[in-house]
């Protein structure tokens, strides 16, 4: 058979990437990335509003153009390949990254009375502005719609959907108005290259409504009218623009149009998939099935499992949701995170650390801190410099070291961060299994696992798991063209369900990081530490007597340091 391709686009938080995929093999043979080019690095900041971050829709047209563009000249190197053999894209993106749109479908942000007003923009998924908004739907849906905090783990979050939309319109009303809807980036993307020109056509994935809208078919879609009144009168009118139905990432969203096609040089009318989370897709990429946690780490990190509906799962507190097929059909997905991964070491070179050559200062600290056995600094740390995104969900909490003396050193406190988001992990992964999800293989994707390696052996040592790295170092980008490739289906060279899809297209590099059994007998006494922190802290509970850490810290470290020095 002729081989056939598929387009993955993967909108990250400072550019977006597009790969050219082989369907049959699942082999990169093009790519191409485009950085956003407003704000800083694509990302709209103020200094008098720290938890501020927008972006500029039009980072996100010129994003498919070019980048598009250079990967399918880039693929052209490849002997057999030519842009007619493409037979379906995807798209995956950060969220939740609501914006508000006008009802042909056009973001406020191109609108010329809009477009130097940020609160058009896009509400990138790491805005923190409305945390009032979030305390306010927790308390109002806790008295009213407890069903719909059971479904997202018990409390909502100020990266989400409807506390956005709730801030803007409070802080400006104008934008509020203006608006005939908002709508997620996953789903305005695919309709943007399809030119579905009303809001009303779009089509809205589960992903995205599932995990940060309410979504839920047991009350029928969307939250109801009634509800949205709660919060505020004229939040009521976007029940009107929701659909009763949100698609699964096997549907199509559209077709590509003419117009957009032949800018990219690719053919019109091909399938676009339905758009989905990039930690959602980066778990197809992966390869994820029951009983494997998918770790996608990279600024932030994302945790990603399913289990199959058969199943039926209890509600599990502290999880960003339990959606049916928002990852694979005919399963639930799960998802839980961490709000900081990659931000947390950036900040430590960037701020904390001295030098010009920020890589080599990165380097030189890393080589530093492998060196440095497990519990030997005497420190521990709390990762939530960005908030707590699972399982306490509150983005109003922030980091913490314990142990610091006279003599700690940069590497020190370095490997500390480390172990601490090791240690958030490990509560996490404890949580699914707590409530009857079985963490039996962990595969780590993104941009991290595959430049660090003490990262990924401490994860191991403090998981007691081998922790496996994905084949593709592309994972989301890949899963949304595996999506092309399922909704292009068998007759046009792609697949017919993911199942056969993942099969051929996705896989596991023989590198593998095992736990060292003396490590792991060291981060079974630290566990227990940063766990009575991360409680004594995150939980509204009784105040604990805390006095004994720092003391138990000194004694692993003075343990460790005799055991090594014999």
């Amino acid at each position: 058979m002729e081989t056939k391709y598929s387009i993955g686009l993967d909108y990250g938080t400072n550019s977006v990437r597009a790969v050219i995929i082989n369907v049959k093999n699942g082999s990169q043979v093009g790519e191409g990335v485009f950085h956003y080019t407003h704000g800083n690095s694509g990302v709209l900041t103020h200094s008098s509003k720290p938890l501020m971050a927008r972006q500029h829709p039009q980072d996100y047209i010129d994003g498919y153009c070019e980048a598009v563009t250079q990967a399918v000249r880039d693929a052209q190197v490849s002997s057999d390949f030519t842009p007619d053999k493409i037979i379906g894209i995807g798209v995956d993106t950060t969220g939740s990254s609501p914006m508000p749109i006008d009802k042909d479908a056009t973001p406020l942000a191109l609108k010329e009375s809009f477009t130097d007003n940020p609160d058009a923009w896009v509400w990138l998924w790491k805005d923190h502005t409305s945390y009032e908004e979030a305390e306010k739907i927790n308390t109002i849906a806790g008295m009213y719609r407890p069903q719909f905090l059971s479904k997202i783990g018990g409390s909502y979050s100020s990266e989400w959907f409807w506390a956005k939309i709730w801030h803007a319109l409070r802080v400006n009303p104008e934008v509020f108005d203006a608006a005939y809807t908002w709508i997620e980036i996953a789903d305005w993307i695919p309709a943007s290259l399809c030119e579905v020109n009303d809001a009303d056509k779009i089509k809205r994935g589960i992903c995205a409504a599932g995990h940060k809208a309410l979504y839920h078919q047991e009350w029928n879609g969307y939250p109801d009218k009634e509800f949205l009144e709660m919060l505020d009168p004229k939040m009521k009118k976007l029940k009107a623009t929701l659909p009763s139905k949100a698609g699964e990432n096997d549907e199509i969203a559209g077709h590509l149009s003419s117009k957009w096609a032949q800018k990219m040089g690719i053919p019109a009318g091909i399938p676009v998939a339905m758009g989905a989370f990039d930690a959602h897709y980066g778990g197809i990429g992966s390869g994820i099935a029951p009983g494997t946690l998918i770790k996608n780490i990279g600024t932030s990190c994302c945790d990603i499992m399913v289990a199959p509906l058969s199943d039926h799962l209890m509600d599990i507190p502290g999880l960003c949701g339990i959606v049916p097929g928002s990852v694979l059909p005919g399963h639930y997905g799960l998802e839980a995170g961490q709000s900081a991964i990659g931000d947390i070491f950036g900040w430590f070179v960037n701020v904390i650390s001295r030098g010009s050559d920020k890589k080599a200062v990165f380097r030189e600290i890393e080589n530093e801190a492998e060196k440095i056995a497990p519990g030997e600094s005497g420190l521990i740390a709390l990762d939530w410099m960005n908030g707590n995104r699972t399982i306490l969900v509150d983005q109003r909490l922030t980091g913490l070291f314990v142990g610091m003396t006279l003599h700690t050193t940069a590497a020190e406190m370095y490997r500390a961060l480390v172990e601490a988001t090791a240690f958030g992990a490990r509560i996490i992964a404890e949580r699914f299994e707590e409530y009857g999800v079985p963490v039996e293989r962990v595969i780590n994707c993104g941009g991290i696992p595959y430049k660090s390696t003490l990262l990924m052996q401490i994860y191991a040592d403090v998981f007691g798991k081998t922790m496996e790295l994905s084949q593709s170092h592309q994972t989301a980008a890949l899963g949304s063209a595996i999506a092309g490739a399922v909704v292009a289906g068998s007759q046009d060279g792609g697949y017919d369900n993911y199942a056969d899809a993942s099969k051929s297209m996705t896989g596991v590099l023989a590198t593998r990081y095992e736990p060292n059994p003396s490590a792991v007998k060291i981060y079974n006494q630290l566990y227990p530490l940063y766990k009575e922190l991360h409680d004594s802290f995150g939980m509204d509970q009784e105040q604990r007597d805390l006095s004994h850490i720092m003391k138990k810290l000194m004694h692993i470290r003075d343990s460790v340091k005799g055991a090594t020095s014999k």
